[in-house]
This record gives C-alpha cells, sequence and structure tokens, in this order.
C-alpha cells in the first residue's frame, strides 16, 4: 500500500494522500472500498461484493460492474493497493491507514487502563479515540451491509461515550459530561446507562431535582413505550440520589488487584501420570480456536486434583497474569463466579448470575490467566467461568464428563499402575519397609487397585504406625467379610469418594451399584446383571452404562464390566447395611441360578 495513503470510514467514505483528499467516484464504488476495509485484510469475493452492492436488485453487468469499480479505486488510489487474491479482492490492513481501527485500539487501551486502575489514561484513549468520528459512520454508503455495520459502530461509539464519561465522573469533572450525556440519552431514550451517569452528573453539580426528573423521564418513557419498569441500576441510582447517599459524592475506581496467586502447594509424593500430564499442559497452551478449556474426569480418588495442581504448577510462566483456584461444589454457579470476582477486583458485584459472568469476561479481556474448577459437577456453569478472551485457559475436573459443557477437551484419567503406586507407597512409608515385606506390600497395592487416594490413606496409616508390620497393617486396614456387614474401617477416607458418588447415582442405579457387587465374579455381564437385578438385558444395560459413566464399574469388552477392587468391598459392604442379608442373600441364590443355567446350556451344546 502506498505510504502516506490512508482512509476514514467514521463519517463519509474518504481517502487522502498525505493532506489531499482522493476523489473515491460514486456511492457505490465508495461502498465497494468500505466493504474491502471492513473485511481487515481479508478477501472478499465477486459474489459477496455484488451480494453486498445490490441485494437482491442486481444489474445483468454486475460482475463486470465490480471489476470497473475495482480498476477506477486501483487508478486513483495505487495499483497494488487493492489485490486480486482467491478469485476476489483483498485490501491489506494496516492500523495506521485506518481510523476505524484507531479507534478500537484506543477503546483496548482504555480497557486496560481502566483494569490497570489508571482512570485518568483511561479517559484520555477514549477522548482520543472518540475525536476520529466525523459524522455517520460510512455516511452515503447504502446497502445491508452498510446498516448493519452502521448500527454495530454507532453502538460502540455510544458504550465509549458512556465510558469517557463514567471516567470524567470518577475524575470529578462531572459537569463536563452533561452536554454529552443528555445528547446521548436523547438520542437514545432506551437505553438507561446514560441516564444512569447523567442522574450522577448532575447530582455530582448540586442539580439534585433535575437528577430526579431524568428518571421520571426514563421511567415514563419505558412504561409508555415499552410497558416495563427501569432496570436496576437505574432504580438503584434514583434511591442513593432520594437518601442522599454520601457514597455518591466520591466515587472510587476499581483497583486492580495483584494477579492472583491461588493454586494449592504441589504434592511433594505426586508420581506417574507424565501422559496425562503432557496432554492437559500442552492443550491448555493451544489456543487453535477459542478459549482453551481441558476437562479431567474420574472417579474419586483417582487423583483428577492432584493432577490439576501440579499442571497449574508447570503453566505458571504460561499465566503471567495469576492463577485462580475455585472448588465448584457445594457453591452456586453465582457464588463461584463471586469468589472468582473477588480475586481480580474489589469493586461491588452485581447481584444476578448473567452480571457476574458479563462482568467476569469483561474483566478479564486481555489478560493470560489459568483459571482451575475443582470438582464440577454443573454443566451449565463452565459457559459462565469461560474468560473474556483466548489469552485465558480454563481447567476443569469433574467425577464425570459433562454433556452440558460444550467445547472441552476432556481426558479421562485411570488409576496409577502397580509400579507407580508401590513408588507412592514407597514415598509415604519408606523403601525399607516395603523391601522387608513384598508380598504384603503388594497385597496393600492390589485391594487399592492403584487409586492414589486409597494407596495414600493406607501408607499414612501404616507409616503412622512403625510397629505395625506390613502383613498387620494389611490384615487390619484392609479386612473384610465378603457376604456380610462390613467391621467398621480403619481408613474410612478411602470411602468416601465412592459414598458420595452413591449418593448421587439415581436409586434404581445405586441399588444396582450395590447388589451387583455381592456376587464373587470378576467380571459382570449384561445377562448376568439382568438376572441378578431380575430386569430386561436393554434395562441391565442401561443401568451398567450409567455405573460406568460415574466411573464406579470400568468397562472392560463390549458388554462386560468390572469393579475396583476398592470400589468392590465398598460396594458390597454397602448392600448388606442398604440392602439387608436376606436381599443379598436372593441376589446369591439368583446368581448361582444364572451360574447353573449357563453351565447345563454349555454342557448341552458341548453332548450336541
Amino acid at each position: 500500500m502506498e505510504v502516506g495513503l490512508r482512509f476514514e470510514l467514521l463519517g463519509p467514505v474518504r481517502a487522502w494522500r498525505g493532506d489531499r483528499e482522493v476523489e473515491l467516484g460514486p456511492p457505490q464504488q465508495r461502498a465497494l472500498l468500505a466493504l474491502l476495509l471492513l473485511r481487515n485484510g481479508a478477501p472478499a469475493s465477486a459474489e459477496e461484493l455484488i451480494g453486498a452492492l445490490w441485494q437482491d436488485d442486481l444489474p445483468r453487468t454486475a460482475a463486470g460492474m465490480i471489476r470497473s469499480y475495482v480498476s477506477r479505486l486501483r487508478q486513483v488510489l495505487a495499483e497494488e493497493t487493492i489485490l486480486s487474491k482467491a478469485g476476489g479482492y483483498a485490501l491489506p490492513a494496516r492500523d495506521a491507514t485506518l481510523d476505524l481501527r484507531c479507534f478500537t485500539r484506543g477503546l483496548a487501551a482504555a480497557r486496560e487502563a481502566r483494569l490497570a486502575g489508571d482512570t485518568t489514561a483511561a479517559a484520555a484513549a477514549l477522548r482520543e479515540a472518540l475525536s476520529l468520528w466525523q459524522g455517520a459512520p460510512m455516511a452515503g454508503v447504502t446497502g445491508s451491509f452498510a446498516v448493519l455495520e452502521r448500527t454495530r459502530l454507532q453502538q460502540l461509539r455510544v458504550a465509549a461515550i458512556e465510558d469517557l464519561a463514567a471516567a470524567e465522573i470518577e475524575l470529578g469533572r462531572p459537569a463536563e459530561v452533561l452536554d454529552a450525556l443528555s445528547a446521548v440519552a436523547a438520542e437514545h431514550p432506551f437505553r438507561e446507562r446514560p441516564r444512569e451517569l447523567l442522574m450522577l452528573a448532575l447530582y455530582q453539580s448540586g442539580r439534585q431535582a433535575e437528577a430526579l426528573a431524568v428518571f421520571r423521564d426514563a421511567r415514563a418513557t419505558l412504561q409508555d413505550q415499552l410497558g416495563i419498569e427501569p432496570g436496576p441500576a437505574l432504580q438503584e441510582m434514583h434511591t442513593r440520589i432520594l437518601v442522599v447517599d454520601p457514597a455518591l459524592a466520591t466515587l472510587s475506581s476499581p483497583k486492580r488487584l495483584p494477579p492472583p496467586a491461588q493454586t494449592p502447594a504441589d504434592l511433594l509424593d505426586f508420581v506417574g501420570r507424565a501422559d496425562a500430564l503432557h496432554q492437559v499442559v500442552e492443550n491448555l497452551r493451544t489456543a487453535d480456536r477459542g478459549i482453551p478449556v481441558v476437562g479431567v474426569a474420574g472417579i474419586g480418588g483417582v487423583g483428577k486434583t492432584a493432577l490439576a495442581i501440579r499442571a497449574a504448577h508447570d503453566l505458571a510462566e504460561a499465566f503471567p497474569d495469576g492463577q485462580v483456584f475455585v472448588e465448584a461444589e457445594p457453591a452456586a454457579p453465582s457464588e463461584v463466579l463471586a469468589g472468582l470476582l473477588r480475586t481480580i477486583t474489589d469493586a461491588s458485584l452485581p447481584a444476578s448470575l448473567a452480571e457476574r459472568s458479563a462482568l467476569w469476561r469483561s474483566l478479564t479481556t486481555g489478560r493470560r490467566m489459568l483459571i482451575v474448577i475443582d470438582d464440577v459437577r454443573d454443566g451449565a456453569l463452565v459457559r459462565h467461568v469461560l474468560p473474556g478472551s483466548a489469552a485465558s485457559a480454563v481447567l476443569l475436573t469433574a467425577r464425570q464428563r459433562l454433556a452440558e459443557a460444550s467445547g472441552v477437551r476432556w481426558l479421562t484419567l485411570g488409576p496409577l499402575t502397580d509400579h507407580e503406586a508401590m513408588t507412592l507407597m514407597e514415598r509415604v512409608v519408606g523403601g525399607h519397609r516395603i523391601r522387608a515385606e513384598p508380598v504384603a506390600a503388594q497385597r496393600i497395592i492390589t485391594a487399592t487397585a492403584g487409586l492414589p487416594q486409597a494407596v495414600r490413606a493406607v501408607a499414612f496409616r501404616i507409616a503412622a504406625r512403625p510397629q505395625w508390620s506390613l502383613v498387620e497393617a494389611a490384615d487390619r486396614i484392609l479386612a473384610q467379610t465378603p457376604n456380610s456387614a462390613r467391621r467398621p474401617s480403619e481408613c474410612a477416607v478411602i470411602e468416601s469418594p465412592y459414598a458420595d458418588a452413591m449418593c448421587r447415582l439415581p436409586a434404581d442405579v445405586a441399588q444396582a451399584f450395590r447388589l451387583l457387587a455381592v456376587p464373587e465374579t470378576a467380571e459382570i455381564s449384561l445377562a448376568l446383571a439382568a438376572a441378578v437385578l431380575v430386569v430386561s438385558q436393554h434395562e441391565a444395560e442401561n443401568l451398567l452404562e450409567a455405573l460406568a459413566d460415574a466411573h464406579l464399574l470400568e468397562p472392560v469388552r463390549a458388554g462386560h464390566y468390572r469393579y475396583l477392587k476398592p470400589v468392590l468391598v465398598f460396594a458390597r459392604g454397602r448392600a448388606m447395611l442398604d440392602d439387608g442379608q436376606l436381599h443379598c442373600q436372593a441376589v446369591l441364590a439368583r446368581w448361582h441360578a444364572y451360574r447353573g443355567n449357563v453351565s447345563c446350556t454349555a454342557h448341552r451344546q458341548h453332548v450336541a
């Protein structure tokens, strides 16, 4: 593009070479140039240009007219200004050559200054950005694209005027914004923020009666035209003026708090997970499309939170604006957002979930933050906690994949390998005790099924009792009475995640979880489940799949499932406690009958 050539869209479509204006020709030719400028360097096909300029009323020579317009513009601008590209035309984007790009850059600068608590700099950036406007954007250009863009740009301008007025009021200059706010309020009678700011500016200028009159006029307009009352913000301003709220006299700006560093300390005995950790970290670093959101799902006690904490520490340098760590349960989504907002601003928080979500997006735009939400059980929460730009990332942990949470890259975390589990136990108990009794140590590892929480809980119990041998420890902690009520566990922390997961299941699924653990079988087939639970195979499959989704059963192969050992022990014990001995005996009777039928069928087939 020729040096010194610049364009204007925030008013009539114009071009300048140095201080001399370039004659751009008739309105349709100017419209074509405006459309290319709005594409921000991306090519526009001939069909797109024709549709934008003429819509349904196409002249027979539309394609030729487009070529003619481009040719004439090249003559008056420069041959290389408009490029033929991808079967269409493109005008390379350069910020300094278009007033619209300078305007949006000024808005971004103002937002950054505001976040940093520099109201003076924010006001200056907004003032400079608004000075670029010279009337209605793209004045004189017709076509549907021009109408839509004109509306969008005018809304941006009004929002900038509002933000500048708020900054000026905050800086103690309310009288300077009265004219601009009055004009915007008259031009946009249904827009409430200009009236709210105008009321505040009038009040701070000693004109309380006029401030109250603005509210009465706004209320009458909204009631007459739309049949609604003013919104909460406008009504609150009215009330505060009526009661002469002293805080209105000196409004302070929200401070930008120091970058949060809320990630809990890393576990010193963290072991394994190299592949899972690599996947999480790399996916959170990558923002190909939108905000990176990674979810780690798995059964309680499998180490989801520990993995999230390790990943957050590994990513600390990639997100210099801070790391936020929030436990989603049992808080409501609105409270989760309140916790997030308090980490980055001291401003008063709006009451509604939607307003808090919008404020969160505004305050996080342009920041590089990592947001970790632990134990998410409501998929709808995810869309509310998403930050304002792809510079940030979100890491979730959940008991199961959440269908309502779209756009999440899910990773299912499984148990540790035997070697990893043994390493974890050695780090807690001490290698010398493990090496002295390897058989007993392996028995404990097998019983805990590689679930880190179970391994760690047992290991801490053993480490606290150096007088126990590992054999004695295994007998005390892991002893079970398989087909009767369990003795009270000396290590109840092992069972708490499974108890919590079971309580969240529908009643029929929870009962299936308990009763299917009663038979002594390595795997549960659809036929076995149907026979034991006295349901159809289709119903049995639905129950088993629900348990697999909750990670209380593991799919082994098509139609076959199994329990992890500590989950099996828990479920079997709860069957005796919750369902009773008679019910469990009936399950065992149906299981034996099923085995007998299977054996008879196999024998007949063999004889035949």
